[in-house]
């Protein structure tokens, strides 16, 4: 059992809650309330402009130019692949460029965002392949097995489509396949660190349909910006 099957085997529960969550299965069924997967772009567009600059400092701590080059290529497909995603569902959703400079990430989104940013900053490598792999990985099954549906909503099908593709799944295990080599002659306490990281960015998977389902907001509703005028 190679390392990254350790650490799904030990995700299982957690993954499972992912599939099973009703975003994810409103995706495949077209149950999905619209106003949800509005609100979940907005938070998913957010969330991926941090997820590249993650992948940005991974291809600075890499060992070679050969991993800092694949991992470059890494964030310029999240740019021109997944946020240009972003881009026409904002345009399928009616998103206006008011409704993106009003957005607020919600409490989820970032601290997601935060918990990556703390394996890129204090990690090395493989503390950051670890963070952001879950995102990878789950995102494939998860395409893979709602590949067979096919939702009355266009969006949820372009969607659907994009994470049981070809070049996705490519993606996906060229990351696997790193972890595992740097794995191979990691100490036991990187191990630990890793598997705990890639725990704790699987729940925050799960925490990220569950925030987009219930419209999660700041506790206090008089958290907005402001301007401070003199």
């Amino acid at each position: 059992m190679t390392f990254t099957d350790e650490l799904r085997q030990k995700a299982d529960p957690i993954w499972e809650a992912s599939f099973n969550h009703p975003f994810v299965q409103g995706l495949g069924d077209s149950t999905l309330p619209l106003d949800r997967f509005r609100y979940y772009v907005l938070q998913d567009a957010y969330y991926l402009s941090h997820f590249a600059r993650a992948q940005a400092l991974a291809a600075a701590k890499a060992d070679s130019l050969e991993v800092t080059n694949s991992m470059a290529k890494h964030v310029q497909g999240t740019y021109e692949a997944e946020l240009d995603l972003h881009r026409t569902f904002m345009k399928q959703l009616n998103i206006s460029e008011k409704d993106q400079q009003s957005f607020e990430p919600a409490p989820t989104a970032y601290a997601y965002t935060s918990h990556m940013y703390r394996a890129s900053q204090f990690g090395q490598l493989g503390d950051v392949i670890a963070a952001i792999l879950p995102c990878y990985w789950l995102y494939a099954e998860i395409g893979e097995q709602l590949k067979h549906k096919t939702p009355k909503e266009p969006v949820y099908q372009t969607w659907i489509k994009a994470y049981h593709s070809d070049w996705f799944m490519t993606l996906v295990k060229e990351q696997i396949d790193r972890l595992d080599q740097l794995a191979e002659t990691a100490s036991e306490a990187e191990k630990e660190r890793w598997a705990d990281l890639f725990l704790k960015s699987s729940q925050y998977e799960y925490l990220f349909w569950e925030m987009a389902y219930t419209l999660e907001k700041w506790p206090m509703e008089a958290y907005r910006k402001v301007s401070v005028t003199n």
